[in-house]
């Protein structure tokens, strides 16, 4: 068997969002389903994926894609999420 994962999380606003949904390598056709664009914080060497929805709503997105979440985790003002799909 074959699992695709993605890593979600939101800091501080769990329900207004914005939700961090992926890196600048994840698919960006799924990106797109998640209304999430590429974006870069000022003195970050890396780039990640954002979308103004609230996590509830980009979990729902991706339970449409197939996704099933397989671990949640806090830490300070942090929410993460870890779902999983399976590839056929």
């Amino acid at each position: 068997m074959v699992f695709e994962y993605i890593v979600i999380s939101v800091e501080n606003n769990m329900s207004q969002g914005p939700t961090f949904c992926g890196d600048a390598s994840s698919d960006k056709e799924l990106m797109a389903h998640c209304e999430a664009t590429l974006h870069k914080d000022l003195g970050d060497p890396f780039q990640e994926y954002l979308s103004q929805l609230p996590p509830r709503i980009i979990l729902n997105k991706l339970a449409e894609k197939g996704f099933r979440v397989i671990n949640s985790a806090g830490t300070g003002q942090t929410l993460t999420w870890t779902l999983e799909r399976h590839v056929v």
